[in-house]
C-alpha cells in the first residue's frame, strides 16, 4: 500500500509529488490568513467570521494565547465535523485547520508584542480583509477552505435547516456582536463592517476571476460571425431560430459564452463587420458542462 492511499488523501492525487505540491499550496494559503489574523485583525480588536476571531475574543478571559485557543476550538470542531459528516470530511480541511494555529504560534513566538503597525483599527480591518480574503480564496479554489465556521455552518444547515451561505453569516455576525463583551461599540462596528465587507471581498477573489460574458447575436453577417467564433476565438456557439414579433421574420440567434478578453475581440470584429447587429450580453459567473475532443457547442 503506497503513501497516497494509507492517507487515503484526495482521489484526484495522481502522484505523491503532486500531493506535496497541493500541501505546499494550501500552507502557504493558510500562512497568508494566520499572518492576516495575528498582524491586522487582532490589533485591530475586530473579530470578523473566523475562529481566529472568536480565539482573539476568549484570548480576554483565558489564560491561554490566540493559537492555542485557535487549536483547541479547531480541533473540536473536526471531532464534531467527524462525528457529523463523515467522509464528507476531508484530509485538506483537517490539514489546514490544524495548521493555522501553528503558523498563529509561529507569530507569537518571533513577535510577541504585537501592536498595530497602522495605529489605525479600521485600516488594520480593511488590510486584514484583503490579505485573509485572498488566503481565503486560495484555498477554497483548490477545494479546500480553514475549517471553524465551515464546520459550524454545516452544522447549522443540517439542524437548523439554514443555507451555508446564510449560516456562514449569521456565525458571523455573532462573533462580530460579540465584542460588545470584551471592547467598545466601534468594536462592534468595525467588526461588522468587517464580516460584510469580507464576504464582498471574498466573492470578488472566489468568483470575480471566472465571470464570463453570454453574448446573444442577431445579424445579416451570421457566417462569418459564427466563423470568427469557431476558428478565431476557439469557442463554442448555439444557433436558435427567432422569430419577430413584428416582421414576424425568422432570424438565426448566436449565442456563445466568452472570456472577458474573447468578448472584448469579439465586440471588435462585430463592430467591424456589422455595425447593426443585435447584441444582448448577459453576466455568467459559473458554468458546468463535460468537455469534448472538439468543443463545438454549449
Amino acid at each position: 500500500m503506497n503513501l497516497l492511499s494509507k492517507l487515503k488523501l484526495n482521489k484526484t492525487y495522481s502522484s505523491v509529488g503532486e500531493c506535496i505540491k497541493d500541501l505546499i499550496y494550501m500552507g502557504f494559503a493558510t500562512f497568508i490568513i494566520a499572518f492576516g489574523v495575528y498582524f491586522f485583525m487582532e490589533p485591530s480588536k475586530a473579530a470578523i467570521s473566523s475562529v481566529s476571531a472568536l480565539a482573539i475574543l476568549l484570548n480576554n478571559v483565558l489564560p491561554l494565547s490566540v493559537s492555542q485557543l485557535a487549536f483547541i476550538m479547531n480541533f473540536i470542531l473536526l471531532i464534531v465535523g467527524f462525528a457529523l459528516f463523515g467522509s464528507e470530511f476531508g484530509f485538506k480541511t483537517i490539514y489546514t485547520s490544524l495548521m493555522l494555529p501553528l503558523f498563529l504560534a509561529l507569530f507569537e513566538h518571533i513577535h510577541p508584542d504585537n501592536v498595530s503597525f497602522t495605529n489605525d483599527a479600521l485600516l488594520d480591518v480593511v488590510i486584514y480583509i484583503c490579505i485573509g480574503s485572498f488566503g481565503c480564496a486560495m484555498l477554497f479554489n483548490d477545494n479546500a477552505s480553514s475549517g471553524g465556521m465551515d464546520i459550524v455552518a454545516k452544522v447549522l444547515n443540517k439542524y437548523l435547516k439554514i443555507e451555508l451561505g446564510k449560516a456562514m453569516s449569521l456565525a458571523g455576525i455573532v462573533i462580530a456582536c460579540s465584542t460588545i463583551f470584551f471592547y467598545d461599540t466601534k468594536s462592534v462596528i468595525l467588526s461588522l463592517f468587517g464580516t460584510y465587507l469580507n464576504g464582498l471581498v471574498l466573492d470578488h477573489f472566489i468568483f470575480g476571476q471566472n465571470i464570463k460574458r453570454r453574448v446573444c447575436i442577431i445579424s445579416e453577417k451570421e457566417e462569418q460571425i459564427r466563423d470568427f467564433i469557431l476558428n478565431d476565438l476557439k469557442s463554442g456557439a448555439t444557433i436558435y431560430e427567432a422569430i419577430g414579433a413584428y416582421d414576424l421574420k425568422r432570424r438565426n440567434e448566436i449565442i456563445c459564452i466568452v472570456s472577458k478578453m474573447e468578448y472584448q475581440k469579439l465586440m471588435c470584429f462585430i463592430e467591424e463587420t456589422d455595425p447593426k447587429a443585435f447584441i444582448t450580453v448577459y453576466t455568467v459567473s459559473e458554468i458546468r458542462y463535460i468537455p469534448k475532443t472538439i468543443k463545438n457547442s454549449i
